[in-house]
């Protein structure tokens, strides 16, 4: 799909810049990023907004705008989440066995689909920690990561913030868990059966009375908060809601203040809650959406010059991409190669013709993409039927359901999906959650790994054969 203008290549720039900062700052300057980031995603933000209004014909200000309205729902689903699970306080007494850690990983797993990768780590990172202590080291706080803040999230939009960012551009909401359960539970599945063992060895390494001494009592779980619940229902159900525009935004803000207001202050401070890490992820995330813009609309321009790229090439592609740089804006890159290499302009017109006109029949559609256009407007009439009947499907709606509605297409979205999902784990720097996760473990004087250790210790032996399982069984 080709848009009627075309950014300059150079004006990739300021995403790579940005992206590249934020992989290598915190690690070479942290001090000074600490104080500065703000300023540098503001500045690089504002030189790529400004070209859009201000070099670009008027064609390119629609792209401001819907990209502005994106950012604005990604926010609010991010942080009314959260807010409501920085409202839920779990305490924990006794230690744990491995067979309870691994339930606990599979808990918290099917948690992050509800709470969100960041949610699902921030509510249990700390009763992880507590439930593990006098045996707590680094294998406990990645596999964390690994499972709860990364793989766990794959099922639904929720999950992780690449896949939300396919819903708001017309991706099904139940689509994602009906095309990727398998590769989930593969995924999960393998994960936790290397904990297993993992952390039998470290378990048997006290003597056995200091193991049955500490381990008891277990399974002493007290919760607080769980109020917050009805306010994490109220997100859940705003997530279905379209139209009007900004309700489903405004009930996940009203949801938030709500859960913030009648949470008592000792639940607050029990999870140590506090502002920064929303607001760091804001302040980034608006840099991101905005320098952005132009990577996208060049990809879409030019994909359909690639030769024929195979499913495995966008899996490893968007995954090698989502380990050093943030899974969020790679997804959103790779999602429009896919649509600037197999979904045809002409198509798409013609679409955008026949439904101005009213819903066409199936004899309407004529031309070398007739069939593409039929099972087009069968996904139309299958996940946008409220749109459809209103007249208000998007260009964004045609475009994906075109790759929804024809089979041989559908690979590449759930390549994309698990591979910016999945290949996140794989450093500190490949999702939000990962140095939240460390940053509290490093708080409590948890053993953590660094950067170099973490990918050669632990991405390398275990997650590294769990993608080359994922590729054979689903990819190759």
């Amino acid at each position: 799909m080709v848009h009627a203008y075309e950014p300059s290549p150079w004006m990739i720039l300021p995403f790579g810049t940005l992206l590249a900062v934020i992989a290598l700052a915190p690690l070479l300057f942290a001090e000074w990023w600490g104080r500065h980031y703000a300023k540098v995603a503001f500045t690089l933000g504002l030189v790529t907004v400004g070209y859009y209004l201000c070099v670009l014909p008027s064609a390119a200000h629609a792209k401001v705008l819907g990209t502005a309205e994106e950012y604005f729902s990604f926010i609010c689903l991010i942080g009314s989440l959260y807010v409501v699970s920085g409202g839920i306080h779990i305490s924990v007494k006794g230690e744990a066995t491995p067979w309870e850690n691994v339930r606990f990983l599979l808990i918290g797993a099917v948690i992050a689909n509800l709470l969100g990768t960041t949610g699902a780590s921030m509510l249990l990172i700390r009763p992880w920690i507590r439930m593990n202590k006098y045996r707590i080291t680094s294998h406990h706080i990645v596999f964390f990561i690994f499972i709860v803040a990364n793989v766990g999230g794959c099922l639904t939009p929720i999950g992780d913030p690449p896949l939300f960012l396919g819903y708001l551009k017309g991706i099904p909401f139940f689509w994602v868990i009906t095309h990727c359960w398998a590769i989930w539970l593969v995924g999960v599945g393998t994960l936790l059966a290397m904990f297993y063992f993992v952390d039998r060895r470290n378990y048997q390494r006290a003597p056995k009375p200091v193991r049955e001494h500490l381990a008891e009592p277990g399974d002493h779980w007290r919760f607080d908060g769980l109020a917050n619940l009805v306010f994490l229902g109220a997100i859940l159900g705003a997530v279905f809601i379209s139209h009007p525009p900004f309700v489903r935004e405004g009930i996940m803000i009203a949801a938030a203040l709500g859960s913030w207001f009648t949470t008592k202050e000792p639940i607050h401070k029990a999870n140590h809650f506090t502002w920064h890490p929303l607001q760091e992820v804001a302040i980034l995330f608006l840099g991101i959406f905005a320098t952005m813009m132009p990577a996208l609309d060049w990809l879409e321009n030019n994909a359909a010059t690639l030769n024929q790229p195979g499913v495995a090439l966008f899996f490893w592609g968007s995954g090698t991409l989502s380990s050093i740089l943030d899974n969020a804006p790679t997804y959103l890159s790779f999602l429009s190669a896919a649509l600037g290499k197999f979904v045809p302009g002409d198509a798409v017109q013609q679409m955008q013709t026949l439904l101005a006109t009213g819903i066409p029949a199936q004899a309407a559609f004529s031309g070398p993409h007739a069939e593409g256009l039929r099972n087009t407007l069968l996904a139309l009439q299958q996940y946008h039927a409220g749109d459809l009947a209103t007249r208000q499907v998007t260009l964004d709606e045609i475009k994906i359901c075109y790759l929804l509605g024809n089979a041989n297409l559908n690979a590449f979205i759930v390549a994309i999906s698990a591979g910016s999902v999945f290949f996140g784990a794989n450093t500190y720097i490949g999702n939000g959650p990962n140095f939240m996760v460390k940053a509290i473990a490093d708080h409590q004087k948890v053993h953590t790994p660094g950067f170099i250790g973490y990918v050669f210790k632990y991405t390398l032996p275990f997650m590294l054969p769990v993608l080359v399982l994922i590729w054979l069984i689903f990819f190759r």
